[in-house]
């Protein structure tokens, strides 16, 4: 392959004029970035299998799969503005080998100890490999040819986890939790034999040393709120892990503003949040990602409980809801050339509103899964429709020598979205399913009750012994249920409302393309 690279004074990160090489290089860049993806959230369909193969507790197994997340969004920053100094070629070759050979780790793992301790490095090399497929991106391709490249990528972001999850669902159900791990395994060598080739060499000549307490603060910060909003739920927000992690994490948030003001040379200068993009596109991707995080906590007990669907089946469920985020994803970038960055994110934020109000409005236990399909559709296309120009907004607004330090902020963005909407959301939903169901018990052995109490898969479980009241203990689980389900839903129209007038007020100026994009 062969390209006339053009380079300015302030980078050695040349801009890929052959297409085949820009093809090349985002075929990379997105197969690298679906094994990173699909291994979020791919052990959770295997939890009782983890237990039953390890000899391990709840807590153990819930470490398993939070140890990866946990790991990856503390180390996302750093490991993002490292790629720019260093190399991003290197940073996501090293940053590949060392997740694939976690992986293979962790798919022969004896004992619990070496798959806590292959989860912790499979986080250190998605950490290293998720920004800089970004940041390579937006740092080779011509602008002409940015966006549509950016669509692409935010498809596989946002659809790639729930089509691993699914994947991941059929591999437990055809044959063992440990082959969880060959599509990583899989995807990284194809990642690998393409980028070695393909992805250019690029950094940036950064001024001054490598910022190790904005580094140090960050990670407390960002380990500090994720394992706050990943633990309350379970925990209660009062336990006193989630508050002293919680009171960790704001200090060491106050540490980071102060410094990375004072610093000449920051890891994240915050004064790029005045410009319109940078805040704007983050407040989305941190929001959108909230209530889709949220739904999802919604969806799955739906699903297997009140539809009495199986985990395959229940992500297969969703899947209309990924595939259209993904195809709107690409599409996204045509849209937004015509009508503008700004009128493209309203329009998506304002279609996920009606997905939202519609799930609200809709939903019901005789109507199954058809009374939900019309806001998954809705909320697939509309974020869809979103993310692409404000990840290209938070990428714009950065300058050239930081696009790792913004790649990085895109998916900590994603990230503690998610955990965000997931306590946020789960909470209204236990609240309204609680609220819901006392009324509901008359009548019923108040032991029955109280554990039917707790939530829909315990009243399930408890109805199985419940004799005379089996039926009344489901009955009135499955419309508490759908209580909170509204009222969860209702809360998140509300949120995206507020947020579809913010990205209204303050989203970028970017004026319509006088030409169709196109690649």
């Amino acid at each position: 392959m062969t390209s006339t690279p053009a380079t300015d004074e302030a980078t050695d990160s040349p801009l890929i004029e052959d297409p085949r090489r820009r093809r090349a290089i985002l075929w990379a860049a997105c197969i690298a970035l679906m094994a990173v993806v699909a291994s979020v959230s791919g052990l959770n369909v295997a939890q009782p299998q983890l237990a039953t193969a390890f000899d391990a507790s709840q807590g153990q197994v819930l470490w398993i799969i939070n140890t990866y997340t946990l790991t990856l969004a503390a180390l996302l920053l750093p490991l993002g503005a490292a790629g720019d100094r260093l190399g991003r070629k290197p940073v996501l070759i090293v940053g590949l080998i060392v997740f694939g050979i976690a992986n293979i780790s962790a798919a022969v793992a004896p004992i619990v100890e070496v798959m806590l301790a292959a989860r912790l490095l499979s986080g250190i090399g998605a950490a290293m490999i998720m920004p800089v497929t970004l940041s390579v991106i937006t740092s080779s391709f011509p602008s002409a040819e940015r966006s549509r490249a950016i669509g692409l990528w935010t498809a596989v972001a946002g659809g790639g986890g729930i089509l691993g999850m699914y994947l991941s669902a059929l591999l437990v159900d055809v044959a063992s939790w440990r082959w969880l791990f060959a599509l990583p395994i899989v995807l990284t060598v194809a990642a690998v034999l393409i980028g070695v080739r393909a992805v250019p060499n690029s950094r940036e000549l950064i001024p001054g040393r490598f910022d190790l307490l904005g580094t140090l603060t960050s990670i407390i910060a960002t380990v500090g709120f994720t394992f706050a909003l990943h633990e309350a739920p379970g925990l209660g927000w009062t336990a006193p892990i989630v508050l002293a992690t919680l009171a960790a994490a704001v200090i060491a948030t106050v540490g980071f503003v102060v410094w990375e003001l004072r610093t000449p040379f920051p890891l994240l200068d915050l004064r790029h949040f005045r410009t319109r993009g940078l805040s704007s596109g983050t407040t989305l991707l941190l929001v959108l990602f909230g209530v889709q995080g949220g739904v999802s906590l919604v969806l799955y007990p739906f699903f297997q409980v009140v539809l009495g669907w199986s985990g395959l089946l229940a992500t297969l469920g969703l899947m209309p809801m990924a595939l259209l985020m993904m195809l709107a994803s690409g599409l996204a970038p045509r849209l937004s050339a015509r009508i503008g960055a700004r009128a493209a994110m309203v329009g998506g934020l304002s279609i996920t509103t009606i997905g939202l109000a519609l799930m609200a409005a809709l939903v019901s236990i005789s109507g199954g899964y058809l009374s939900v399909l019309p806001g998954l559709i809705a909320m697939g296309l509309g974020a869809g429709l979103a993310m692409t120009p404000s990840t290209e907004a938070i990428t714009s607004s950065l300058p050239r020598e930081q696009q790792g330090v913004a790649s990085a902020l895109n998916d900590l963005t994603r990230e503690l979205g998610s955990a965000l909407g997931i306590a946020l959301l789960g909470g209204l939903l236990v609240a309204g399913y609680q609220n819901t169901i006392s009324a509901r018990l008359d009548g019923v052995p108040e032991e029955l009750a109280a554990t039917a109490s707790e939530g829909i898969a315990n009243a399930s479980a408890v109805s199985h012994d419940a004799g005379e009241y089996a039926e009344q203990i489901l009955a009135a689980a499955q419309e508490a249920f759908v209580a909170g389900w509204q009222h969860a839903m209702w809360v998140g129209v509300a949120v995206m409302a507020v947020l579809v007038l913010f990205v209204l007020l303050r989203g970028p100026k970017t004026a319509p393309a006088e030409v169709e994009v196109s690649m």
